[in-house]
């Protein structure tokens, strides 16, 4: 994964436990600001022992975290220098979602070295999505289910979302929402 994950991570970790956690866990892993470039490519398990050590500092499961963590990006993404991308990538959750390719093929320019997930929208009738995540990367369906539920929540929609199948690459997930009044 790349450096800009690990950024947002650090932040999560400072706003919920304050710098001393963030620098204790450096300690523990051994990593330093040199981790945390942005647009640099790191390896998965660098990134999967932050995640872990982060959950374990925020007393949470690692799927708990992951699902925390992907919600925190989408509001992480939306208030720094990408934000002007997360408002051209779409103006409601469908096509957001839709258009979630696009935006990793402009990330995939920046950093070729990147592994990035891809998305289909398999269904698109209103107040309802089935989308399908596939990535090389397995056991990330705890974070993509919290980038969908971050993305309800940025686009001021309420409702479900659950898994519909799973694969060794995939996973197809089932959006039930109504936009809040």
């Amino acid at each position: 994964m790349y450096g800009m994950i690990h950024r947002a991570m650090r932040n999560m970790v400072h706003e919920e436990l304050g710098e001393d956690a963030w620098l204790a866990l450096e300690q523990k892993l051994k990593i330093g600001p040199m981790d945390l470039l942005t647009g640099k490519v790191y390896g998965d398990a660098l990134t999967l022992g932050i995640i872990t050590e982060a959950a374990d500092r925020l007393n949470l499961a690692v799927d708990q975290c992951l699902i925390e963590f992907g919600r925190y990006w989408i509001r992480y993404v939306d208030q720094g220098s990408l934000a002007s991308v997360m408002n051209f990538t779409g103006q409601d959750l469908a096509s957001f979602i839709k258009n979630l390719d696009r935006l990793h093929l402009a990330v995939g320019a920046a950093m070729p070295d990147a592994r990035l997930p891809a998305f289909s929208t398999l269904c698109n009738d209103p107040g309802h999505l089935v989308v399908e995540y596939r990535s090389e990367r397995v056991g990330l369906e705890p974070f993509v289910l919290g980038l969908l539920q971050g993305l309800m929540e940025r686009f001021h929609a309420r409702g479900d979302i659950e898994v519909l199948s799973r694969g060794e690459k995939f996973v197809i997930f089932d959006i039930r929402y109504q936009d809040r009044d």
